[in-house]
């Protein structure tokens, strides 16, 4: 009876397939940083980009289409839509920021406020954190607005207010991880107080997930943002910003359909981008975790 044939091993893959999968995985994050990094500059020196006037009316260039005159078209009142857009980053990544910022401090102490107070009071804030997260953020931040009025400094408040269950629910998770591991118990028995404990062990153990979760929450505070001002409750006109760039062009999208393009892409974009951006840390933090 003949001997069985040893199974051949798979072939090594070509050394130029080797070396080109690095580059494979490394280009895909490179365009949505550069992306971010072109809206960074936007926010910070929108002069470098667009060099005219975004508040400059031009009733004999209105609806221009896009053309070397005006690279991205004119709107209804002849104002150049790219530098609409370019100047509108600030406003619509400023509330972003602001509101996200705002939301991941609150959620912060709330959570490390639920995870290391007594039973009765952690269950409370607990129930008050999933009554809060059923509602839906955009739903919760006009609940919001409708309360506190328009305004941008309101619009801020509102989308921070509907952001703040998430992140306190996760550091309230993670508090109970901590608050039983060992560094804990170890600066216990060596008679550390409970301030310095939670400030030196408790904190900076429970803000592992937040830069993620921010760089998220981040493309969902800009969206929440801009749809509220394109409901008239954020900027007021004549200032340029996304959504009410959007909300001031669907009148004329027969006619115009660039006035509403750009600052749809601007939004879709960034977003985008932030979400590839905060998955590849998210998979990179998880990676890291044991």
């Amino acid at each position: 009876m003949p001997a069985p044939t040893p199974t051949a091993l798979p072939a090594a893959p070509p050394a130029a397939v080797r070396r080109r999968r690095p580059r494979s995985a490394v280009l895909p994050p490179l365009l949505p940083s550069a992306l971010l990094g072109l809206v960074a500059l936007a926010v910070a020196v929108p002069g470098l980009l667009a060099g005219a006037d975004p508040l400059a009316a031009d009733p004999l260039a209105a609806l221009a289409p896009p053309g070397p005159g005006h690279w991205f078209g004119s709107d209804h009142l002849g104002r150049d839509v790219l530098a609409r857009v370019v100047h509108g980053a600030r406003h619509s990544i400023s509330i972003g920021v602001v509101a996200t910022a705002l939301a991941v401090t609150s959620g912060v102490l709330l959570g490390l406020a639920a995870g290391l107070s007594p039973r009765w009071l952690d269950e409370a804030l607990a129930r008050a954190f999933d009554v809060l997260s059923t509602l839906p953020e955009l739903l919760l931040a006009l609940l919001v607005v409708a309360i506190t009025g328009p305004g941008t400094a309101n619009v801020i408040f509102a989308i921070a207010v509907a952001q703040i269950p998430a992140y306190a629910r996760v550091i309230r998770a993670q508090t109970f991880v901590v608050r039983r591991s060992g560094c804990v118990e170890q600066a216990v028995t060596f008679g550390r107080g409970r301030l310095a404990i939670t400030a030196g062990h408790v904190l900076p153990n429970v803000l592992g997930p937040i830069p993620v979760l921010a760089t998220i929450g981040l493309g969902t505070a800009i969206i929440a943002g801009s749809g509220l001002s394109f409901l008239g409750m954020g900027p007021q006109p004549p200032a340029a910003e996304w959504g009410a760039m959007l909300s001031e062009a669907r009148d004329y999208l027969r006619v115009a359909w660039w006035e509403a393009l750009f600052p749809g892409l601007a939004i879709t974009l960034t977003v985008a981008c932030l979400t590839v951006v905060g998955r590849r840390l998210q998979r990179r933090f998880e990676g890291r975790t044991p």
